[in-house]
């Protein structure tokens, strides 16, 4: 049970302080530097724009694999593990997911553009790869702590 206290109340943080941050630039906010700005972007596609061209569907097919997704975690005792890893990734994936019903895409706002351009992204996208770096962290650890015979 208090695991999935803290991966509901992760969860349900990090998509809240998400969608907030995103309600300030659609209302016209925007910050523009030689290095990294703050601006909005529409993304219709996943990282890098990529799958773009499935349009619509793409919600849906995002929709049915956050679901699939959400049921290995919960059968597989990652969330009792996990749960605030993967409250950030759900949170975040939530968040991005909702966009899409919503907006129409995905509300990008982070450019990065100091030496190189980078992708453009958002508050769950750090929240998602954060939440699955501490997964991969922790199951680092974890093995290197299991004895080898």
């Amino acid at each position: 049970m208090r695991a999935f206290v803290i991966f509901f109340l992760t969860a349900t943080g990090v998509f809240l302080i998400d969608q907030g941050i995103k309600e300030i630039f659609l209302g016209g906010y925007e910050y523009l530097s030689s290095c990294i700005s703050f601006e909005l972007h529409m993304n219709y596609g996943v990282a890098f724009s990529m799958f773009a061209f499935l349009g619509e569907w793409l919600k849906w097919i995002q929709l049915v694999l956050i679901i699939a997704i959400f049921a290995y975690v919960i059968y597989s005792q990652t969330l009792k593990e996990y749960p605030f890893a993967t409250g950030l990734i759900l949170g975040g994936a939530v968040g991005n997911l909702y966009d899409r019903f919503t907006q129409g895409g995905v509300v990008d706002y982070v450019a990065w553009h100091c030496g190189f351009n980078f992708a453009v992204f958002n508050f769950a996208d750090v929240m998602i790869d954060f939440g699955v770096g501490l997964i991969l962290l922790f199951t680092f650890l974890e093995h290197k702590r299991t004895p080898t015979r």
